[in-house]
């Protein structure tokens, strides 16, 4: 049984940033950014043995390939710990 989505996507996609309703979000002031703690997660370097076409795959992608390989074995990772 599949879900269908009630969302308008070609009205969404239509719609300029302008006409989006922020009133309920609040607008963040300079206390929060110099309250704010940055975190950046901790990257180890290891050596991984892929497929030769894996591999060629990825880097025809463009740039970042490293961090989209990253992202799969992170969701992968997640989709597991379930």
């Amino acid at each position: 049984m599949s879900k269908v989505s009630k969302t308008d996507w070609d009205r969404l996609a239509a719609q300029g940033d302008q006409d989006i309703d922020k009133s309920d979000i609040p607008e963040l002031g300079e206390d929060f950014f110099r309250q704010a703690d940055l975190r950046v997660p901790v990257k180890q370097a290891v050596t991984i043995r892929l497929d030769a076409d894996v591999l060629t795959w990825f880097k025809a992608q463009g740039s970042g390939y490293q961090t989209r390989i990253n992202q799969l074995l992170r969701q992968y990772m997640q989709a597991h710990q379930r």
